[in-house]
């Protein structure tokens, strides 16, 4: 059986996907509505698209308005990530993914951020709180 981790919904749904790690925190604004690429300059991830992945990251900055805004885009052009699994979920990201039912998740269990890493393929069912290794 594939490796399993525990994790805390903030907005369900299902999604098998590409893990994508950032270091950085992440303004949704700065990422291009029509390729999914980052393009704040200074970003771990700069080029690097987002589009159908689970993307982990630590935070999202920027103001509210920016951020709801940068995910709406995302979404409406279909370049947005698959889910999210964040590890300091603030309201404003919380509130927009649960808007725009986009699957995000915290609180990882064990050594999910040891065990794991880019490009590895993964299963999140944000409903009941599991992320599987695939």
């Amino acid at each position: 059986m594939d490796k399993q981790y525990k994790c805390h919904k903030i907005s369900g749904g299902k999604v098998k996907g590409e893990l994508l790690f950032s270091k950085d925190g992440l303004c949704f604004y700065l990422i291009d509505p029509k390729t999914g690429k980052i393009i704040e300059k200074e970003h771990c991830l700069y080029g690097q698209s987002i589009a159908g992945k689970i993307l982990v990251f630590p935070y999202g900055k920027g103001s509210s308005v920016v951020q709801a805004d940068g995910m709406y885009q995302l979404k409406m052009t279909g370049m947005n990530p698959a889910a999210m699994i964040v590890v300091n979920a603030d309201t404003t990201l919380a509130a927009s993914a649960i808007i725009l039912k986009a699957p995000m998740v915290n609180k990882m269990s064990g050594d999910f951020y040891k065990e794991l890493h880019n490009g590895d393929m993964a299963e999140l069912d944000a409903d009941n709180g599991i992320l599987t290794r695939i």
